[in-house]
């Protein structure tokens, strides 16, 4: 889901311009509530730019479907994941963010100041536009999956993986990014099942000879996940379909999925570069766009990293460039 989605392709011209509506001024409008945007926030607010946030459909962002966070500087006994974002979200509050719940709808950032419509009633005038609207996950559509996220089903083998050292694991995929997130757990866990719909890999021949050199991998091909099993201490197991039709079950602790990200970038690319897939191109070292004083942070950019800790680094390099961006114009 598109956590900030754009207005229906049939909608007149002009209502993506917020023709009609009401509109108010601000000097730094950030979309999204994760790691990034509120890291943002806080630097930009202390910098007293009043900035303004709209925390989309998932406030406090990904995050908050993660039950527990041990890999974030600053906790050493752990934190779940939405006891950290409402930390971040006092602290920025704090130094002065206004937090608003709200969709971003339509945007019109072909000339200075920019417009962005919450919600299809207002539009906000901003003087510089942070965009930290993250990417979402793709999953399988299992009922199963859906139940157990959080509790055994994840979508990042970096951020969850620890917590099932040891352990008999299952990575779903045959890109690159699931070659990766199995090497990467054959290290922590006792057993990998790689489960590929296809008879082959698609990742690159580096990342396939990893897997294949890799004892602890099993790569099943030709198979497809029905269902995924649990009780309330959460997932033991699941249930694949092989090539010919026949259910197979396997005990497994931990279920990850890893084909792809969908990043939420869409009502912006009339306007920015983004890559084939969708994720906004920056320019190297920054957090700049090709539109001055539009600038991206946090996983919207980024296809490589997509952790916490990058997030709220580059939050706080796009208020620091926002800053100096409005200084350089004495807006």
């Amino acid at each position: 889901m598109d956590l900030f989605k754009p207005m229906d392709s049939n909608a007149p011209k002009e209502a993506s311009k917020g023709a009609g509506m009401p509109e108010e001024h601000v000097k730094v409008l950030i979309l999204g509530s994760g790691p990034a945007g509120y890291t943002a926030a806080i630097y930009a607010a202390r910098a007293n730019l009043s900035p303004v946030v709209y925390e989309g459909i998932q406030p406090g962002g990904q995050l908050t479907t993660t039950t527990e966070i041990d890999n974030f500087p600053g906790y050493p006994q752990g934190i779940t994941g939405n006891e950290m974002m409402e930390d971040l979200k006092k602290q920025a509050m704090r130094f002065g963010t206004e937090v608003r719940f709200g969709l971003a709808t339509a945007t019109d950032l072909s000339q200075s100041p920019f417009r962005v419509t919450i919600d299809e009633e207002k539009v906000i005038v901003a003087d510089a536009l942070i965009i930290a609207t993250g990417a979402t996950a793709k999953y399988l559509g299992l009922e199963t999956e859906e139940k157990f996220k959080g509790q055994g089903v994840s979508a990042c083998a970096t951020c969850d993986g620890f917590f099932y050292r040891g352990q008999d694991v299952a990575v779903v995929g045959g890109g690159d990014t699931a070659c990766e997130e199995a090497t990467y757990l054959s290290g922590i866990c006792r057993k990998v099942y790689l489960i590929v719909r296809k008879p082959y890999l698609r990742a690159s021949k580096a990342m396939q000879d990893r897997v294949f050199s890799t004892p602890n991998i099993e790569v099943l091909f030709e198979h497809v996940t029905q269902e995924i099993k649990g009780d309330m201490s959460g997932v033991n197991g699941m249930v694949l379909v092989n090539g010919k039709g026949e259910k197979v079950n396997f005990d497994i602790t931990g279920f990850f999925v890893a084909i792809g990200h969908h990043p939420n970038s869409d009502i912006f690319k009339p306007y920015l570069d983004t890559d084939e897939v969708g994720y906004i191109k920056t320019v190297p070292g920054t957090t700049k766009t090709n539109v001055p004083g539009v600038f991206a942070c946090g996983d919207v950019q980024d296809p490589h990293y997509r952790q916490a800790i990058t997030a709220a680094g580059s939050g706080c390099m796009a208020a620091i460039d926002a800053e100096r961006y409005l200084g350089e114009r004495k807006f």
